[in-house]
């Protein structure tokens, strides 16, 4: 019997493990769906109840499965304390935690369902592969985001000194320049911030140019390791 269980649950590359993911997977997909149905206005009774008779049933399933899991794993804390295991974990958990509480915590518990769509990843070649890529660049990437930080920090800095006196109700500070400094370097400018002295335009062109780059290096290290992956 165990050795059936672990054909089903653990051995995805078995006949019997792939129809096992595919239907995980399905049940994943169609979860996401009815949370989103859930939203809509004005949902007929009926309707809703259909949808909380799936999420119960959606519920005892993956509790099976994770129970499974738990079960088939040699020590069971080892997988439940694992990236996948607190995914299938945090899956489940807000629907016995809203037992009780009231409807407004009720609603925030049930957007950690979404979580559920993390359980995906754990089901494709393709996933763990970009996985692998980016364990053999996480000591640049960690190095990169700290002179990011370290940059964006700078930045703040240079726009605050050009604008604060132009602009105080914007650039009140430092730290309220920050928002200007993440959205000119990753290049997003939502437009709500912006230098109107010649010394700020100045400054803020020459930012834009460092961020362009800034969002390239980290996307060119990513797609060489992936690409080595891949050749593996």
């Amino acid at each position: 019997m165990k050795k059936f269980l672990i054909k089903l649950v653990i051995e995805s590359d078995s006949k019997i493990g792939k129809r096992f993911d595919i239907f995980v997977q399905t049940l994943i997909v169609l979860s996401i769906i009815s949370f989103s149905i859930e939203t809509l206005p004005e949902l007929d009774s009926s309707v809703l109840e259909i949808l909380d008779l799936f999420e119960l049933i959606t519920v005892i399933l993956f509790t099976i499965e994770l129970i499974l899991r738990l079960f088939l794993t040699s020590p069971p804390l080892k997988y439940l304390f694992s990236f996948y295991g607190l995914i299938d974990l945090l899956a489940i958990l807000p629907f016995y935690l809203s037992t009780g509480f009231d409807l407004r915590t009720v609603r925030v518990f049930r957007l950690f369902r979404l979580f559920r769509i993390f359980k995906l990843f754990k089901y494709g070649k393709a996933i763990d592969r970009l996985v692998e890529a980016f364990s053999e660049i996480k000591k640049e990437l960690i190095i990169f985001l700290i002179g990011t930080i370290f940059f964006i920090y700078l930045s703040s800095i240079g726009i605050y000194y050009f604008e604060s006196q132009a602009q105080p109700e914007l650039f009140k500070s430092v730290f309220h320049s920050m928002w200007w400094a993440v959205t000119t370097l990753t290049t997003v400018g939502y437009g709500d911030m912006y230098p109107v002295t010649i010394g700020g335009k100045l400054f803020t062109t020459l930012i834009v140019f460092i961020g362009m780059g800034m969002v390239a290096v980290p996307t060119g290290l990513f797609a060489s390791a992936v690409s080595k992956t891949f050749k593996k």
